[in-house]
């Protein structure tokens, strides 16, 4: 059983940055899948980014568009930890955060909720404008 536990959202204005954490038990990150989703109220649960082991020690990282050139996403081996650059925080990425760590399904991708198995409780980020 994974369990992850996100930190580090908060409060921030528009143009501002957060540094979201997602400590993971066991070893997980390069054994998994990992992403990070969000979900503002009234919405469906959305993809932000994800990371994942793609050949030996290389890591390969995609985001949405929405997020592309802000956001980074990145991960630390020993301490079992990914991690989420938030830079030039807009309004509308005010939602709550969650990180999810999936093995992986034939013909799903990582881009979506039903490639990942284990999820977080979720940290909220909220960006006043």
């Amino acid at each position: 059983q994974v369990q992850l536990v996100e930190s580090g959202g908060g409060l921030v204005q528009a143009g501002g940055s957060l540094r979201l954490s997602c400590a993971a038990s066991g070893r997980t990150f390069g054994s998994y899948g990992m992403g990070w989703f969000r979900q503002a109220p009234g919405k469906e649960r959305e993809f932000v980014a994800t990371i994942r082991r793609s050949g030996g020690l290389a890591y390969v990282a995609d985001y949405a568009d929405s997020v592309k050139g802000r956001f980074a996403i990145s991960g630390d081996s020993a301490k079992n930890t990914v991690y989420l650059q938030m830079n030039s925080l807009k309004p509308e990425d005010t939602a709550v955060y969650y990180c999810a760590a999936g093995n992986g399904k034939y013909g799903v991708r990582w881009s979506v909720v039903e490639g990942y198995d284990y999820w977080g409780r979720g940290t909220q980020v909220t960006v006043s404008s």
